[in-house]
């Protein structure tokens, strides 16, 4: 018998020897079981999950299906549902983005559209990194972080890698965006607060058919100059619109840390 027939033979008999129900400290030999415990199905594998501490207050496990934590977000994804065009805006922690994300990669699986195009401006929060080095969508990288994290929790790291490089996700930078119609495709528009009223009118046109786009935001974080940003203004016009909605978020909607809803109302 080979190296590594005994190996698997070895390891198969542990697991039955656990199976039949004895007792760890029974088990003869150097192969000795990772975590001791009571008797689990073989479908029923160890997670990090199992050893949460009890006072753990929030349910952290990944969920295939993202669900409303409370009335604002119920409203978002009634929103996303049902009209082509929503504005999601609102404070910090409101899961605005990660939501919109997961409502993208949602319509992407089930066949609704065919890609996801993601869009935000490049702007820096206060600072100035200068030059990046690489191509485009390196260059854009930092930016659109965020939106990867968020896709990454949704799709694994080895899809997400598959989908990029066959432009099923495409990254695409405002500056490139004049001229284009984005048919058949789920549209984020993520840090739209950066976002001059006329880069805002340019991006909104570019809806075309069978898509959704969404445009999330909060207009008290702009890193414009004042009075530079047209998210706030743009949103209100076409709040009367019949397709269009306009989802408004407040501190008591905040999903993050409770610190982030107290310290909103302070700063």
């Amino acid at each position: 018998m080979g190296r590594r027939a005994a190996r698997r033979a070895n390891i198969k008999n542990t697991r039955q020897f656990f199976d039949d129900g004895h007792n760890p400290d029974d088990l003869e030999g150097n192969v000795q079981p990772l975590f001791h415990g009571e008797k689990r199905n073989k479908r029923q594998r160890w997670t990090p999950m199992d050893e949460v501490p009890s006072d753990a207050a929030r349910d952290q496990k990944y969920r295939k299906n993202v669900t409303p934590r409370n009335d604002s977000q119920k409203t978002f994804f009634n929103a996303l549902d049902n009209n082509p065009l929503v504005f999601a805006i609102g404070p910090a922690g409101t899961g605005k983005t990660y939501i919109a994300v997961a409502k993208a990669v949602e319509a992407l699986e089930q066949g609704k559209v065919g890609r996801i195009v993601l869009s935000r401006p490049a702007v820096e929060a206060g600072e100035n990194l200068g030059y990046l080095p690489g191509d485009m969508e390196e260059k854009l990288s930092p930016y659109l972080r965020p939106l990867y994290d968020a896709l990454a929790d949704r799709l694994s790291a080895k899809r997400l890698k598959a989908m990029i490089a066959d432009d099923i996700i495409e990254i695409a930078p405002i500056a490139f965006m004049r001229g284009r119609t984005l048919n058949n495709a789920f549209v984020v528009l993520d840090e739209a607060q950066n976002c001059t009223y006329g880069q805002l009118k340019m991006l909104l046109t570019r809806l075309g058919w069978h898509s959704t786009m969404v445009v999330t935001g909060d207009p008290e974080q702009s890193d414009l100059l004042p009075g530079m940003s047209g998210l706030d203004d743009i949103a209100r016009k076409l709040e009367a619109c019949e397709n269009i909605a306009s989802v408004r978020f407040t501190k008591a909607d905040v999903v993050r840390h409770p610190l982030v809803a107290e310290m909103i109302t302070l700063i």
